[in-house]
C-alpha cells in the first residue's frame, strides 16, 4: 500500500508545495507539473504514466478508476494525500475542484527524443502562445494518431495547468519536443520529412497540396502567423479558403483541419 497523508492545515509545506506548481518559474525549478481530474489520470495511467504523488479529497465518492489509481501509485512507490475540498481547491486554483489531482515529473522535450519514423504526420506550432491552443493541439494530434507535438521558440508552457487541461489527456499520449527554430530545421534536415506551412503567401490549396509523410504541419502565431523566413524554408505552404469575412481560423483549428486532410491524402497514397 503506497504511503498516505492526511494534510488539515492551509499552512502546510506540502499545500505551498502543490499550489507553486501553478507558476512556470517553480515548476521549471522542481521539474514537475499538476495534473487534475480522474480521467486524465487514468488516461496517463493507461499510457504508463503514474504521477509521483496522488492528491485526494477526503470524503470522496469510491470508484474503481480511483482504486486503479491508487493501486498503480502504491506500485511505483509513491505517495497519496488527503485533504479537505477547500485545501484542494487552494492547490488547483478552482473553486469546483476535482476529486483527485496528481504531480507527474516532466517529460523529456528534447527532439532526440522524437522517432519521426513512428508515424505518418506531426504537429508543428511557432510561438504559440494561448495554453488552450496547445493543449488543443495535442488533443488533436492524438485524435488524428500524429506521433506528437514539437514546439518552437517561446510558446506557452505544454505543462501549466490550463494547457494540460486542455489537452484532455493527449499530453500523455502524444510526444512533446520544446526547440528554437534552429534546432529544429537543422534536425529535420537530417532525415526524411516534409515540412508544410499553413499560410496565406504563395500557397497551394491545402485540399490539392501532395503531402508526403513523415509529415510536419506547422502553424504559426496566433496573432502573427509564421516569419516568412520560416515559411520560405518549408517544402509546401498550404492555405484553407476563408469564404467570409474572417481571414483566418485559429490556430489550433488550423492545425486540426490540415491535420485530417494530410492524414486523408496519406492514407490513400
Amino acid at each position: 500500500m503506497a504511503p498516505r497523508r492526511t494534510i488539515t492545515g492551509f499552512s502546510n509545506p506540502l499545500v505551498k508545495f502543490l499550489r507553486s506548481l501553478r507558476e512556470k518559474k517553480h515548476r521549471k525549478r522542481e521539474q514537475r507539473f499538476l495534473a487534475e481530474g480522474l480521467r486524465l489520470l487514468t488516461d496517463a495511467r493507461e499510457s504508463g504514466i503514474v504521477p509521483e504523488m496522488l492528491v485526494m479529497a477526503a470524503g470522496r465518492e469510491p470508484h474503481p478508476l480511483l482504486d486503479a489509481l491508487e493501486e498503480a501509485v502504491g506500485a511505483a512507490g509513491g505517495e497519496i494525500v488527503e485533504m479537505d475540498v477547500e485545501i484542494l481547491a487552494k492547490v488547483t486554483g478552482k473553486d469546483n475542484p476535482q476529486a483527485v489531482a496528481g504531480v507527474f515529473a516532466e517529460f523529456d522535450t528534447r527532439l532526440a527524443g522524437i522517432d519521426r519514423h513512428a508515424a505518418p504526420i506531426w504537429l508543428v506550432a511557432q510561438a504559440l502562445r494561448d495554453p488552450g491552443n496547445l493543449g488543443t493541439m495535442l488533443r488533436t494530434g492524438d485524435a488524428v494518431g500524429a506521433g506528437g507535438l514539437i514546439l518552437i521558440d517561446d510558446c506557452a508552457d505544454p505543462f501549466s495547468v490550463e494547457a494540460v487541461r486542455a489537452s484532455m489527456g493527449a499530453i500523455f499520449t502524444q510526444k512533446l519536443a520544446v526547440a528554437r527554430w534552429d534546432e529544429f530545421i537543422t534536425w529535420l534536415r537530417q532525415d526524411e520529412g516534409q515540412l508544410v506551412a499553413a499560410s496565406l503567401r504563395d500557397s497551394t490549396d491545402y485540399r490539392k497540396a501532395p503531402y508526403a509523410a513523415p509529415c510536419f504541419l506547422m502553424v504559426g502565431n496566433e496573432s502573427q502567423g509564421l516569419p516568412h523566413a520560416y515559411e520560405d524554408a518549408c517544402d509546401l505552404r498550404v492555405t484553407i479558403p476563408m469564404r467570409g469575412r474572417a481571414d483566418s481560423l485559429n490556430a489550433a483549428v488550423a492545425g486540426a483541419v490540415l491535420a485530417y486532410e494530410a492524414l486523408a491524402h496519406l492514407a490513400t497514397n
